[in-house]
């Protein structure tokens, strides 16, 4: 009992990992623009939906997307039943193959989830409580400087601004980077340098910054 309990774990834990490093390898062939077309439409659709927000509320977007879902569903069911009058067939519902399609989350597809959404969840609480309580007094001061750097950044743009940012570099730089992936390592190790630099002479001069493993 207690093998074939630990096969089905093994199972669940190969499906698993077989599940993220699929999506894993789907995310990175849209963000490396692999396939023009499709990386394209998830782009543009996703700017799209953003730049609705910037001058619609959330409700009014997701009411006119479900209306445009609907008009579209509407209209070729009904085209659909015309034709399929026209010329006296009968080939059924037109969206019979997805209305039989499976969409329900099985209950270890739904403890799966929530066990990896529970690791990521512990795992920043974990790290927050180090940064907040100064387990390490380097990395604290590390993460003081990027809020005070944040609140300039909050003061110049809005939360969807960021975000429409963010989407936009998700898309642009991967492609910038393998392109000129030389250079920019030449540049980013120059600067990782001085940083490590700064950080040293204030290790030096702040007690009880150095690290113990120094």
């Amino acid at each position: 009992m207690q093998t074939s309990s630990t096969s089905a774990a093994a199972a669940d834990s190969t499906k698993m990992e077989g599940f993220w490093s699929s999506w894993k390898c789907q995310a990175m062939e849209l963000l490396y623009w692999r396939n023009l077309k499709q990386t394209g439409l998830v782009f543009g659709s996703v700017l799209l939906l953003l730049f609705s927000l910037t001058q619609f509320s959330v409700v009014s977007v997701v009411a006119y997307l479900a209306l445009a879902a609907l008009s579209a569903t509407i209209s070729f069911r009904v085209y659909k039943s015309v034709l399929q009058a026209i010329q006296k067939t009968d080939e059924g519902h037109p969206f019979k193959s997805y209305l039989d399609m499976e969409m329900a989350l099985s209950h270890d597809q739904m403890q799966r989830y929530a066990e990896s959404a529970q690791y990521y969840v512990n795992g920043t609480l974990k790290e927050l409580r180090r940064l907040f309580l100064v387990q390490d007094l380097v990395d604290s001061l590390k993460f003081a400087v990027l809020m005070w750097l944040l609140t300039y950044v909050g003061a110049l743009f809005n939360g969807l601004t960021l975000l429409i940012m963010a989407v936009v570099s998700m898309f642009s730089m991967p492609v910038v980077y393998e392109k000129y992936q030389a250079q920019i390592d030449q540049y980013l190790g120059l600067i990782k340098t001085q940083v490590n630099s700064v950080v040293g002479k204030i290790q030096e001069k702040i007690p009880g910054a150095k690290r113990k493993a120094e």
